[in-house]
């Protein structure tokens, strides 16, 4: 395994973080312990998880994810061995179920941090998460901003932070981050933090792959210059980069099971994923492994989330971080993304 510090701190983390959002709903808690086991045998020391998983969230398992790692860490004794990220949820996107009051108040992040602790049966959580913004932006699947001018929400950057700080300060959170957030929210969040003096979000969570790397766009300067680490989810596009939905969607898969998530099987992603099943074949790679690659190579990167339904795909997965592209592969992939250029935002 290879490893790094989260920016701006000493805490080392493995370059692979190991997803969790099928636990509990794809994944048994049985199957999920299983999954860690694995993963830090082979050295990965990071997980990632979420008060609204397991996906896709729903009243009866909300929470249930955090309820399986909350019981492998009281079963296995060893919460001091892993680096533990969660998040917070913003408001809409069907999550009323959650709690009455979502959004980024004082009393919302509260309610839901308190929470997420019991569930995980531990006194802090590592890297401390905002979801996707509470204003109206483009995220989830949307590549342009549309200006919404009857937008309800007011500015509250700084409110946000000073709540986190209160958190951090009682020793229940260690750092804090973003996830699906831009550009602009990204670079409030830090000029707040700088003249404030409050925690700075320290990394962004955000989809990227072969399919999808509008980040390269605007966010990844921001990421250089401010030292801030890009977390990468969804490497594979939900499974469309390891190629099995080549010829058809498998009926056991994610998106075989959950059809609502077919943002990476558009037409234009589905021939993107073949010329880049191309390039694999040609050097011969796995696809999945030449697609996870690409990011965890990716000089903006701090650590690529992956996910797995068995063990089979958590070792090749895990397996990536092995693997240097050739110069060659690497120019091959840049003239499939210019021909066929964010097809799966």
């Amino acid at each position: 395994m290879k490893y790094t510090t989260l920016p701006n701190t000493d805490i080392k983390v493995s370059k692979i973080c190991l997803g969790s959002m099928t636990w509990g709903e794809q994944n048994t808690e049985a199957e999920g312990h299983e999954q860690i086991d694995f993963a830090l045998g082979k050295g990965v020391n990071f997980i990632d998880t979420a008060e609204m998983y397991s996906i896709p969230g729903k009243p009866e398992t909300q929470g249930s994810t955090e309820e399986i790692i909350g019981s492998w860490f009281k079963k296995s004794g060893r919460r001091d061995e892993v680096v533990l990220t969660s998040k917070v949820v913003g408001p809409g996107n069907s999550m009323e179920h959650i709690r009455e009051n979502l959004g980024f108040s004082k009393e919302a992040v509260t309610d839901a941090l308190h929470k997420s602790l019991k569930r995980l049966q531990t006194d802090y959580i590592d890297l401390y998460q905002l979801h996707w913004p509470e204003r109206n932006t483009n995220f989830f699947g949307k590549l342009g901003y549309e200006h919404d001018k009857d937008e309800k929400w007011e500015e509250n950057f700084k409110e946000v932070l000073q709540t986190l700080n209160e958190f951090v300060k009682e020793g229940k959170i260690r750092q804090v981050g973003l996830s699906n957030e831009t550009p602009y929210g990204l670079m409030r969040f830090l000029e707040e933090s700088r003249k404030h003096d409050l925690p700075k979000m320290i990394t962004v969570q955000n989809p990227y792959n072969l399919l999808n790397r509008k980040d390269e766009i605007g966010l990844t300067e921001i990421l250089h210059r401010e030292n801030v680490g890009l977390f990468p989810y969804s490497p594979l596009g939900m499974g469309t980069l390891s190629g099995k939905h080549l010829n058809g969607v498998e009926a056991n898969s994610r998106l075989g099971l959950f059809p609502q998530y077919k943002r990476y099987s558009n037409k234009q992603a589905l021939k993107a994923t073949k010329a880049y099943a191309e390039i694999a074949k040609n050097y011969n790679l796995s696809l999945a492994q030449m697609s996870l690659a690409f990011v965890n190579t990716r000089p903006f990167v701090t650590s690529n989330i992956i996910g797995a339904t068995s063990i089979k795909q958590l070792e090749e997965n895990i397996g990536s971080i092995d693997l240097e592209l050739s110069e060659e592969v690497l120019e091959a992939i840049n003239e499939v993304h210019e021909t066929y250029p964010n097809p799966a935002p």
